[in-house]
């Protein structure tokens, strides 16, 4: 098994992050932190706290100058942390001593290790936003178009009452909707700037540490925290936080598609399956087993992210560790998920033949409780269940559909309607409609 599905040539088709894999790599770490590198620079030339020229120098560098990260290696490995070696490669590379001591003024490994994370996740959030809008809206369509279309209602694996498939494909895509609201809060709440110097004070600085952040904030489009937040884990934890109620919304649409599609159901039909080594009659739910895997390994990395976040004092090398070991595969894994997600909202297709076989197939027991209700009308509650639960006991003994022994019963009442699954399905089309409305307002 390779050491990562997602760069794996073998398991990258089945595991595919799509255009966010290109910012978990060595290359998308090093230029982004180049990038800061520069930006900081700059900044603090406006300012006046290291020369203009020099300033200038650095930056335009910043951007022209490539750095081998395999050269910043063995750095790494004494040092436990990139950007000593990067400083150095890059002072190094300037070929100008006068300029090249003012690269990193003041700040400390994690303010640019940091603050060039922050600006791939916000690349990665606007990959997630695009992907998630058109799941969604892929969803809006099937609600929208199958909101009439009656299918058994099932809770504990079996018959309850019945519901539609657009309501179904609006329950999947409506936690979609949600996440989507969150996301300029949550980028409020993440997309952090990180300046606060050697031990969080930002004394390198002098009197204008709180100024130069903002400065550099705006510089870089990202958030002043106007606080050093080394320590305060919370940003990252806001981030995996939301990236794992989406995979738990994937992985439920996945878990669905799967009972779904398999044999005896078949309610749903999947726009691609895989097949057997050895069974030609074998149509796997492969994108759904996918993503629920991927879900599940995304909530158990939540997990180590969140006891991450217990750093000691004011900064914890063993935390921030674990948080590069952790966060590249949680953020991978919830696109390779959202990935399948999307492909699947666009291709799957309802089965209406077997759905209204499944509606026929159960001797007219899914329509108990609409009938204790008519029959509610007409005695005390308690009762009609009573009465209706001998009815079913009699159907299953005799074989014997609900309907028939409900006519003989009770002669006089109007059934028709409550034998009739379009005619029971609640308030599921009207949610279905509404949702598609809600994504057609996006």
């Amino acid at each position: 098994m390779a050491a990562s599905v997602f760069s794996s040539e073998l398991y990258s088709r089945l595991f595919p992050a799509g255009d966010a894999g290109k910012l978990f790599s060595d290359s998308a770490e090093v230029r982004a932190m180049l990038l800061v590198e520069g930006t900081l620079a700059k900044v603090q030339g406006e300012m006046g706290l290291i020369p203009e020229v020099s300033a200038a120098f650095i930056h335009r560098a910043s951007m022209e100058i490539p750095l081998d990260p395999g050269g910043l290696a063995a750095a790494t490995g004494t040092n436990g942390v990139t950007v000593p070696g990067l400083v150095a490669a890059f002072r190094k590379a300037l070929e100008a001593p006068e300029h090249s001591q003012y690269v990193h003024w003041g700040a400390t490994s994690q303010d640019i290790a940091e603050t060039g994370q922050m600006l791939r996740l916000r690349q990665y959030l606007n990959i997630v936003e695009t992907a998630l809008t058109e799941m969604a809206q892929s969803l809006g369509k099937l609600a929208g178009e199958y909101a009439d279309l009656p299918m058994p209602g099932r809770t504990y694996g079996q018959h309850a009452t019945p519901i539609s498939f657009g309501a179904t494909a609006a329950h999947w895509g409506a936690p979609l909707l949600d996440l989507l609201a969150e996301l300029p809060a949550l980028r409020e709440r993440v997309l952090w700037v990180s300046l606060s110097g050697a031990a969080g004070t930002g004394a390198a600085f002098g009197p204008q540490a709180a100024e130069l952040r903002a400065a550099f904030a705006k510089a870089l489009n990202l958030k002043d925290p106007q606080r050093s937040w080394h320590a305060d884990r919370g940003p990252i934890l806001s981030l995996c936080g939301w990236l794992t109620r989406l995979a738990t919304a994937l992985g439920k649409m996945g878990e669905d598609l799967i009972l779904l599609t398999q044999t005896g159901i078949a309610e749903v039909r999947l726009g691609a399956s895989g097949g057997s080594s050895t069974m030609p009659q074998k149509q796997n739910p492969v994108q759904p087993s996918a993503m629920v895997a991927l879900s599940r390994q995304i909530i158990g990395l939540n997990a180590i992210m969140q006891g991450a976040g217990l750093h000691r004092q004011d900064r914890d090398g063993a935390a921030w560790f674990t948080e590069w070991l952790t966060l590249p595969q949680l953020c991978l894994a919830t696109a390779s998920a959202l990935e399948h997600g999307r492909a699947l909202a666009g291709s799957i297709a309802p089965n209406a033949p077997a759905m209204q076989s499944a509606l026929n197939s159960t001797l007219d027991l899914i329509h108990a409780e609409a009938l204790s209700f008519r029959l509610a009308q007409h005695m005390p509650r308690p009762e009609a269940q009573a009465a209706i639960k001998t009815l079913c006991k009699q159907a299953l003994a005799e074989d014997t559909p609900l309907s028939a022994l409900a006519r003989a019963a009770y002669p006089d009442l109007a059934l028709d309607d409550v034998f009739d699954p379009a005619r029971q399905t609640g308030q599921a089309p009207a949610e279905a409609r509404a949702f598609a409305a809600a994504v057609r307002a996006l």
